[in-house]
């Protein structure tokens, strides 16, 4: 019996391929059978790709391009909305339904990204009302930070490449992109639709490989301008502390809180936590981690939360019923089923699931839950919600804000006096009434205070970290 051969991918540095001596196996986290080989860059192949894209800035590239590029990239995306979607269901073991999903709000976030390269635009400044600069006039330009390297997590690799490459090449710069080692698969063909949708040379440079290795050879680069990530806390703050100066967005996670009052429409609360606790294994910053629930309906919410969690398949991702697929890796897998049973000993109720087979992990609801468990303190990044009870307001956000996190919380009120204070106290980068946590379109300004990070994504916003201003003062 033949092999099947699988893909290889090589880097991609100045608008070419480039191979490499070394490669490494991207795997199907479902088979755990190789999904593709590919390259792995050295420091010579870092430093080669920030050389093209620093040389790129030097090549006009004006608004209109941009925006004509951006808009043949989102144009092919969606005709091949296919094999991008098989791609992100093999590498990532996210259910194939979820991975066109996922597809589909990539186009929209290159659309806005080559809507905002039309749109960047400096302000008039009235300096003439100072005195003695009557005759002077003033105004400020956005100019492109320069190169600015990427580097993107494993769990959403195909929008969240997009979230950064997009609005960096709408604002002018150039790009180092680094995906995750694990799910580079879709960064690479991404990075093939640039260059078929007519993106100057260096304008855009993928190096694959080890994530410390090269983001330390980009770290020591002088040459990069700015750093955005989305990742750990800990590599966050180690970029943080090696950048120095320059520019540095980060996106470092959660362990999100939805809040469910005695007023909510309890159905949707109920529906809304289990779709969005368990999407892609659990495996997003803003999942449904902790939930807070009035006393008064606590009884009645979790039975209905546990029925609709329960109704979840858990399996293959290409089989169109499942909605949970397995974790990126088993040892991750293995890792949350430990909290898991710690909670448990430290006692917390197992409600439903807590069971493992290799990286498929079933969807889990525990209650009673302390403050000081770790799938209620840390960040879980798994299936597993962790359900308490609240007795008045007061509490309820202290309770929210008792976390080293702030990206994203939930609360499920008709109350508006309520949600406005919730609004005004809850310490978050973003607070979603009537929904969970984990809700998200690609407009919207993203991003988290306190251990969270720093910066934010979206289009429009990221265009505005991602740009300078520069004052002009004529004296006429």
């Amino acid at each position: 019996m033949f092999k099947t051969e699988i893909p290889s991918y090589k880097l991609f540095i100045n608008g070419e391929e480039m191979i490499t001596q070394e490669t490494t196996k991207v795997l199907n986290k479902y088979t755990q059978e190789a999904a593709a080989e590919i390259a792995v860059a050295n420091k010579e192949h870092v430093d080669q790709a920030v050389a093209s894209a620093k040389a790129a800035l030097d090549v006009e590239f004006s608004s209109y391009e941009r925006y004509e590029v951006l808009m043949k990239t989102a144009d092919l995306l969606k005709q091949k909305r296919d094999m991008f979607a098989e791609a992100l269901a093999k590498e990532v073991g996210k259910p194939l339904k979820e991975s066109y999903g996922e597809v589909d709000r990539s186009v929209q976030t290159l659309l806005l990204s080559a809507e905002e390269a039309k749109r960047i635009h400096g302000e008039g400044v009235p300096v003439e009302a100072a005195p003695g600069s009557e005759n002077r006039m003033a105004f400020t330009l956005k100019v492109p930070v320069g190169v600015i390297a990427a580097i993107t997590p494993f769990n959403v690799p195909l929008n969240l490449v997009c979230h950064k490459v997009g609005p960096a090449l709408a604002a002018g710069n150039s790009v180092v992109l680094k995906p995750a080692e694990q799910t580079s698969i879709v960064a690479i063909l991404l990075t093939q639709l640039f260059r078929e949708a007519g993106l100057p040379k260096g304008r855009l440079n993928l190096v694959t490989g080890s994530g410390r290795k090269i983001g330390d050879w980009l770290l020591e680069n002088k040459d990069v301008n700015m750093f955005t990530f989305t990742g750990s806390q800990g590599v966050g703050e180690y970029i943080r502390s090696k950048a120095g100066l320059r520019k540095v967005a980060l996106e470092l996670g959660n362990n999100s809180a939805t809040v469910i009052h005695h007023d909510a429409d309890l159905e949707l609360a109920a529906s809304l936590v289990a779709a969005r606790g368990f999407n892609n294994a659990g495996q997003v910053c803003i999942s449904v981690q902790r939930v807070y629930v009035h006393k008064d309906i606590e009884e009645k919410f979790l039975a209905l939360v546990k029925e609709k969690t329960e109704a979840l398949q858990l399996g293959d991702p290409f089989d169109d019923n499942t909605d949970v697929g397995p974790m990126i890796h088993e040892k991750e897998a293995i890792r949350v089923e430990e909290w898991v049973k710690e909670a448990v000993e430290q006692g917390a109720e197992l409600v439903t699931g807590g069971k493992r087979e290799g990286a498929l992990m079933e969807p889990t609801i525990l209650n009673n839950v302390k403050p000081s468990m770790k799938v209620s303190c840390q960040e879980v990044f798994g299936p597993v919600i962790s359900i308490s009870s609240y007795n008045n307001i007061d509490e309820m956000i202290e309770r929210v804000n008792d976390s080293n996190y702030g990206l994203q919380a939930g609360i499920f009120t008709n109350d508006l006096k309520l949600a406005m204070k919730a609004a005004k106290k809850i310490e978050v980068g973003g607070l979603i009434v009537n929904d969970t946590s984990a809700y998200r379109v690609d407009q919207m300004p993203y991003g988290g205070v306190k251990a969270s990070g720093n910066g934010k994504e979206g289009p429009k916003y990221a265009v505005e970290e991602m740009t300078e201003e520069r004052i002009i003062v004529l004296n006429l």
